[in-house]
Order: structure tokens, then C-alpha cells, then sequence
């Protein structure tokens, strides 16, 4: 088996079956990683001692006759803002190196190895999950697997290009403006942000807690939806975590969806972008017969509102060290959390009307569409250490504008996927497939069409790395 190019159901099948053992799987993926990570720097911890006894626990579970769960074998890594049992919570900080190990695995990572999967080590971020590039001055910055000499995206970027680049099939990251999204479609690879509330954030570092989300990142729609499953199902440990029955969603990725009413953001999400990113959108509504739009109202407004909410939310939850330790941050965090110190409190009350006023509009448009269509990113991935960019003939910063397109959604927590569209000779690039609250199925159910199509595609990338 080529477990670079294998996806995570085929290799748990295989790892059942016994036809490969759960040991080898894991070796062959730490092999990959240190021949490969030292170019990609995606990885800031890697658990050799652990993967392997986990491994070989699923082995004998197997050699018993007992089910090692759905994702046997399994390798996976979390954003290094996932408590670890045995490793310190980094968050992409310098300054949380100091802290103690975490006593227990975050939710979500328990659930994972509950369910067969091997975890294997903890991967690079922005720090404290604010930004959209993963150039992290602590840490280093994380390379796209595509061209070495540009960004993963971020705040998950050492997530997306760790699935992107063969070095694991399944991760984890979070995502608060977009953060699973941008890297997502910059490193060519699935990221779900399901609907604010339906996973467990427990054992996560937060940056801003009312937008906050967890997801997978995967190069194949029934991975996805796979982990999503697994990951349901309420959480007493996360206040914000639903009470929802979890719904299963890989039963149904098969369901035709010619009853699923599909149209594509008008307006806003048609400006300020790379020609590209909008032929992007083209390409997967042509694929699907997709010729209606839809206005998500607003959509300016809500990304401004959603940056003042983040910033105040981020810079009051890091303030104590922001007053005794500002030179200790990353200095692109430190300057935009101190800018979120001295917003005014009433510019914060209104953001959270506006919040409110905005859900309710998005509702108003789901009674009359159940899946949108929308570019993630306005550009695909930027230099390494570019700071700005011309779009529309303005320049502009490339950090905040990443988030163009992915900042209004996630103001009102829906349900997003950032499908991947492979380009010859070019760069990956993201379409969002959006829906209203507790419709992943919905946006899955599509994607797993546009995959048979061939129009959506994740294939690892060999050709940066030596």
C-alpha cells in the first residue's frame, strides 16, 4: 500500500482487515515526517514513543478479534492548541512553553483515539491561533507544499500542509475567521468548520470564544465526514457544546442532490478578488448546473464587526500578559491584541447587535437556498513574508484580506467546507460550500458529488520536497 497517497478509510481498512499493521502505518508516517518536515516545518512536537504503543495496542486489539474502531491505525495531528496528555499546550506561544503538560487529551483527541486513530505529534500555528499565514516568529513559519517559498495559510497551517504533503491524512485545527478555511484553500486540501457548537472545543486553547470552532482537514470527502462523525455528540467539559443528537453524515454522502438548492454568493463575495479565485466558483456551479445568486446582506459589516468582537475577545483573555510580558509575543499578535485593548466597549455592544440583527437576515435567505457557493480566499498563496498585494488596483495588507471571504460566515457560526480546485501549472485555490446551521450533510452530500465529477480533488504534492 502507498500510505502517502492512501486516505484514512482505506488504510483503516486495510489495518482491520490485516493486511498491513497498525505498527507499520505509524513507523511509515514517522519516516515521512522526518525525512520531509525539516523543509515544511509543520510538526512542533512529534510523539514517537506514544504512536507507537498506541499502535501496537490496536494490533493486539485486532489479533483478539476485537473492533479497533472506525479509524484503526490511523495516523493523526492537532494544531498544537489541543491539550496532549504529557505535552505543554504551546498555542503557538513562547510564552505558554512555561506552562505544565497537559493532564489530559482535549476531547477531540480523545475521540479520535477512541475511535482507532494514532496520534502522532503537534503542529505549527500563528500564535494564539491569530492570523491567516502561519509565519510564526517563535516557531517559524510553515511552507506550502505546493512552492516552498510561499504560505500554508493559517492559523492551521501546519495542519492543512501536513495532509497536503502526505505526511499524515488526517488533522485537526480550529477556526475563528477562517482559520481551517484560508489554509485549507491555499494548501489544496478539505477543511471543515462545522456549525459553532457541534464539536467539543474542550481541552483547546480559545482565542475568541464566541466564534471558535474545531474541524478536520482531509484529502477526501469521506474522510471528512468520517471525522466529523466521530467527533459529534455533546461534551459536559464545553458549556457551548450542542445538545443535538449527533446526525451521521457518511451514510449520506451518496444521496443524489438534485433536491438540494444550491446558488451562488452574489455582491460582495464577486469583488476584491483574483479573476481566478472567482473562476474557481464558476468552475464547481458549472459542474453542478448552478445558475441562480443569492446576496448574503451586509457581508462588509459583518466581517468589520467580526474583527472588532475577535479583537476584543482575544486581547481580554491575553491582557495579565500583555501588561507583564508584551515582549514576549510574537510582535504582529502583540500589536493587533493591544489594538483590541483600547476599543471602546459600546463599539463592542454594537457589534454583538449587529450580530444579532445579521443572523437573522442569513435566515431569512436559507428559507430560500440550502447551499451557497462562494470563493475562500481572494488570492491564492502568498510569498512567504509578502506584505501587501494589489487587488482591484489598491494595494492592500495580505494578512487581514486572507479572511475576506471566510470572516462574514463564521460571524454567525454556519457550517462551511472549503473545497479544493487543483489547477495545472498554478496554485490550489478554495470554494466554500456554506449552509444554515446543523447542515454539514448537506454541504458534504455536494461535495462528495463534485468529487465523483472530478471537479474537487486533494492529491498529496511530492514536487516541492526533495
Amino acid at each position: 500500500m502507498n500510505f502517502d497517497s492512501a486516505d484514512a478509510i482505506t488504510i483503516s481498512a486495510a489495518v482491520r482487515e490485516a493486511k498491513v499493521s497498525a505498527v507499520e502505518v505509524t513507523k511509515a508516517a514517522l519516516a515521512r515526517i522526518a525525512a520531509r518536515d525539516h523543509q515544511l516545518n509543520c510538526f512542533t512536537a512529534v510523539t514517537v514513543d506514544t504512536a507507537l504503543a498506541d499502535a501496537a495496542r490496536i494490533d493486539k486489539e485486532i489479533a483478539q478479534g476485537n473492533n479497533p474502531g472506525t479509524l484503526a491505525g490511523v495516523p493523526f495531528a492537532v494544531k498544537n492548541l489541543f491539550d496532549i496528555a504529557g505535552l505543554t499546550t504551546l498555542a503557538g506561544s513562547k510564552i505558554n512553553a512555561e506552562n505544565p503538560a497537559a493532564t489530559q487529551d482535549a476531547t477531540a483527541v480523545a475521540k479520535l483515539k477512541q475511535a482507532g486513530a494514532v496520534l502522532v505529534g503537534a503542529l505549527n500555528m500563528d500564535e494564539y491561533a491569530y492570523g491567516f499565514v502561519t509565519e510564526n516568529s517563535h516557531y517559524g513559519a510553515t511552507h506550502n507544499p505546493h512552492d516552498l517559498q510561499r504560505v500554508a495559510g493559517g492559523s492551521s497551517g501546519g495542519s492543512a500542509a501536513a495532509v497536503a504533503a502526505g505526511l499524515v491524512p488526517l488533522t485537526l485545527g480550529s477556526d475563528t475567521n477562517g482559520s481551517i478555511r484560508v489554509p485549507a484553500a491555499l494548501c489544496g486540501v478539505f477543511g471543515l468548520k462545522p456549525t459553532y457548537g457541534r464539536l467539543s472545543r474542550a481541552g483547546v486553547a480559545l482565542f475568541s470564544s464566541s466564534f471558535d470552532h474545531i474541524g478536520p482537514f482531509a484529502r477526501s470527502v469521506q474522510d471528512i465526514a468520517t471525522v466529523f462523525d466521530v467527533l459529534q455528540g455533546e461534551d459536559d467539559r464545553d458549556p457551548i457544546c450542542t445538545k443535538r443528537p449527533p446526525e451521521l453524515v457518511l451514510p449520506q454522502l451518496k444521496q443524489d442532490i438534485s433536491d438540494i438548492r444550491i446558488a451562488i454568493a452574489a455582491d460582495y463575495f464577486t469583488t476584491g478578488a483574483e479573476p481566478e479565485a472567482l473562476a474557481a466558483v464558476q468552475k464547481v456551479a458549472d459542474a453542478i448546473d448552478v445558475t441562480e445568486y443569492v446576496t448574503i446582506p451586509e457581508a462588509h459589516r459583518a466581517r468589520a464587526a467580526a474583527f472588532v468582537i475577535t479583537a476584543s475577545e482575544g486581547a481580554n483573555l491575553h491582557l495579565e500578559k500583555l501588561r507583564w510580558r508584551p515582549q514576549d509575543f510574537d510582535p504582529a499578535t502583540r500589536d493587533r491584541f493591544l489594538a483590541g485593548a483600547l476599543i471602546p466597549s459600546n463599539w463592542y455592544l454594537q457589534a454583538q447587535r449587529f450580530r444579532k440583527w445579521y443572523r437573522d437576515r442569513i435566515r431569512e435567505v436559507f428559507q430560500n437556498v440550502d447551499v451557497i457557493l462562494a470563493p475562500t480566499t481572494p488570492i491564492s498563496a502568498p510569498l512567504i513574508g509578502q506584505q501587501t498585494m494589489i487587488l482591484d488596483g489598491e494595494e492592500i495588507l495580505v494578512r487581514p484580506h486572507l479572511g475576506l471571504f471566510t470572516q462574514p460566515l463564521s460571524f454567525i457560526g454556519l457550517p462551511v467546507l472549503s473545497v479544493p480546485i487543483q489547477r495545472q501549472n498554478a496554485l490550489p485555490l478554495g470554494v466554500q460550500l456554506i449552509a444554515a446551521p446543523y447542515n454539514e450533510a448537506l454541504i458534504l452530500r455536494v461535495a462528495a458529488a463534485l468529487e465523483v465529477k472530478g471537479v474537487v480533488s486533494a492529491p498529496v504534492i511530492f514536487n516541492a520536497l526533495n
